[in-house]
Formats: structure tokens, sequence, C-alpha cells
């Protein structure tokens, strides 16, 4: 493979870092207002976690078309394509969003165009970075993500408890709209890489599965997806509860954004080049159960003091997210190139299908336990984290049953850089 300039990597890597933050203020708005939109809408909990499940199912999609398209199309100009629609996506939800019929549709409309934001941005990384960096490089696109999923809660959680929800999100909103202004002059020199029309058509896209080693990483990723997406959706709501009590934190929005993606943010950081050093297999195992374990522990914590709860969110953020790079770049690295964007999408369809129900069936389980919406402690929050433990140790299985693997030998260009 080719690699660009090593002297003009760095632009279009910030560019990039720069943009995935500003899309992810949009992330997780819903999750950060939820108490403020609980009250405001009178919803039940199934309500609540089907919005969220709306914007996954459109991400899922987005992933998808995004991950198929750019195989033919190019990565960068369906990045960029992605990057103005979730722009104008972003700004309607903010505007128009007053309703939970409203907040479905127009959070998945967001959904729909973020997830084309992501995969090719990994494609372009996996273009332009050798392999002995490539988890780093991977690491600091996630956790980029990961900083702006920390100002999404931070910011929707205290603009709707001081202000409404309304500044919530229209603040939030704006995120993928300056995400769009700051990355298209930044990759404005990249090359748009078109591999050419597929042949064959979707039976072909599936053939990376007779791969050992690509089946496994995609049913690690699909138990990943869904105990990263029912954590993130559910944890926020989880900590306020807890927070509200006699005894709780001050500030609570910040203190549950630091914990659950500050710590992510950590993860992606120094998980990705760990497994650069290390190996693929050794820190997905590691991730994925230190992650199983956080799911099955932290419900049942909710009367214990918040100085034991919210060190276990964190290491519960770090865990549930520390995979991510490591196996977006172990995919880059078990699929051939040309048909890098056919293995994403089919990831895509299985990870996000399974992500995409997880706020649900979590909202669920607390709707049967009694709760609802009344955010409350002692209301089945153990059973509905335990649902994502179920992933975290599916995730854990698929990882110890990879071949171990080498770290990748530095490039000779690398070594000049």
């Amino acid at each position: 493979m080719t690699n660009a300039p090593h002297s003009s990597a760095p632009l279009w890597l910030m560019a990039l870092c720069v943009s995935r933050f500003g899309a992810s203020l949009a992330f997780m708005v819903h999750a950060g207002a939820l108490p403020a939109t609980l009250r405001a809408w009178g919803m039940s909990g199934g309500e609540a976690g089907g919005i969220q499940t709306g914007f996954n199912i459109g991400y899922a999609l987005s992933l998808v078309l995004s991950s198929w398209f750019a195989d033919s199309l190019g990565a960068k100009r369906v990045f960029l394509w992605s990057s103005w629609a979730s722009a104008a996506a972003g700004l309607a939800f903010a505007l128009f969003a007053r309703s939970p019929d409203s907040a479905f549709w127009l959070f998945a409309l967001l959904g729909l165009t973020q997830g084309g934001t992501y995969a090719p941005s990994i494609m372009l990384v996996a273009q332009g970075v050798a392999a002995d960096r490539r988890g780093a490089a991977v690491g600091w696109l996630l956790g980029a993500g990961s900083l702006g999923y920390f100002a999404s809660i931070a910011l929707a959680a205290d603009l709707s408890e001081r202000i409404g929800y309304e500044a919530a999100f229209l603040v939030c909103g704006v995120g993928p709209l300056l995400a769009a202004l700051i990355v298209a002059p930044g990759l404005r020199r990249r090359p748009n890489r078109v591999v050419g029309a597929r042949q064959g058509g979707l039976r072909d896209a599936f053939r990376f599965l007779a791969d050992r080693r690509s089946l496994l990483l995609t049913a690690g990723y699909t138990a990943h997806a869904w105990e990263l997406l029912g954590m993130w959706a559910w944890l926020p709501a989880f900590l306020t509860a807890v927070l509200a009590v006699p005894g709780g934190a001050a500030g609570s929005g910040l203190w549950i954004a630091g914990a659950i993606h500050l710590s992510g943010c950590l993860s992606s950081l120094t998980m990705g080049r760990a497994s650069d050093r290390l190996g693929r297999r050794a820190v997905l195992v590691a991730m994925a159960a230190m992650g199983a374990v956080c799911s099955l522990s932290i419900g049942w914590m909710e009367t214990l003091p918040v100085w034991l709860i919210l060190p276990m969110a964190a290491l519960y953020g770090f865990s549930a997210l520390g995979d991510s790079p490591v196996l977006s770049t172990a995919m880059t690295e078990a699929t051939p190139p040309g048909s890098l964007g056919a293995a994403l999408a089919v990831r895509s369809i299985l990870g996000f299908g399974a992500g995409g129900v997880a706020p649900l069936a979590v909202g669920l389980a607390l709707d049967g336990a009694g709760s609802g919406g009344s955010l409350v402690a002692g209301s089945g929050w153990g059973w509905g984290f335990a649902l994502l433990g179920i992933g975290g140790v599916a995730a854990t299985l698929c990882a110890a049953l990879l071949a171990p693997d080498r770290p990748a030998s530095p490039s000779l260009s690398h070594l000049r850089s």
C-alpha cells in the first residue's frame, strides 16, 4: 500500500479527529438530556429507549450504505457528503424535536447521516497509515469522538437542567455543522481512492466471513456493539438517579460525562497503541472481559456510595470502548483493501442490528421492573445492565478464540519519519 507523504499526514489526521469531535457533540444529546425530556414529555422507559434505538437503526443503515459505496465512490467523497448531511440533520433535530414522536424521527434521521462519517474515516486512515501505527491512528480518531461524547453529555445534562432541553439540543446540534466546515478544507489534498465496481453483488460481500479471523472479529464486534450502545444510552440515566440521592455529587452532568466518556477517550488513545505493541488478541480479551464484569456488576451497586459507583462507571466506559479501535484496526488487516468497504458494511448490519435494539431492551427491562421513566434506585437497573453483560461475555469468547498474533514490524518509511 502506498502511503501519503508523512509530512502531510498530521494535517489530514488532525482534520479527521477534529471533525469526529464536532460530529460527536450531537451523538449523546438524547442520553444527556434524558432526565429532562422524560419529565417534559412524560415518556416511559420503552419510549425513551425507542428514541435511541431509532438513532441506532438509522446509524446502522448509514454505516452499511456508506461502507458499501465507499469502495466504488471513494471513502473521502462519501465521508464529505455524509458530513454535510449530518450538519443539516443536527440542526433539524435541534430546532424541531419537541415530542417523543418528532424526536424519534429526527434523531433517526441524524443517525442515518452520521454513520457515513465513521466507517469512511477509518478507511481513510487505513489508506494513509501503515500497519505498525494504524492502531494508534484509529485510536486517536475514536478518542476524539469520545471527547465529543464527553462534551455532548456534559453540555446536554447541565443545559437541560439549568435552561431547558431546547437549549441543550441547539448547542449540541451545531456540532456536526462545525465539523463539516473544518474537515472539508482539511481533506482537500487527500486523494479520493476508488476501488471500482464490486462484482458478484451482496453474496460475494459476505465471503470475507469464510476466514476464521474475520468471522470472529465480526461476531466480537456484534457483541461489543450490543454492550456499548446499550451502556451509552442508559448509564447516564443510571448515574443521574444515583447522584440525585442524598449524598450525591453536584454538577452531575460533568461527573457523568467524565466517568463515561473521558475514560472512553483515554482507552481509545491508549488501547489502539497497546495493540500495536502487544498484539490485537491480548488487548481484545482484556477489554471484553473487563467490560463484561462491569455490565454484570454496576446495576446492582445502586445503593452503594457514590465514591464507589463513579470509579466503576469510569472503568465501564474505559473497557466498553477500549476494544473499538482494536476491532476496527484488526478488520482492516484481516480484509483485502478492495473488500474492506463491503466487510465494514456487513459488520455494521450485524453489529448495529444487535446494538441498535439494546437501549430498547434495557428500557423494557426497567418497565418490567416497574420503574418506567421514574429513574429511581431499586428499579431493576441490575437486570437491565445484566442484559448488556451477555454481549460482554460473548465478545470475550470471540477474542479468546482468535489465533495469537504478533505486533506489526515497524516500516522503514515510519522509521524515517
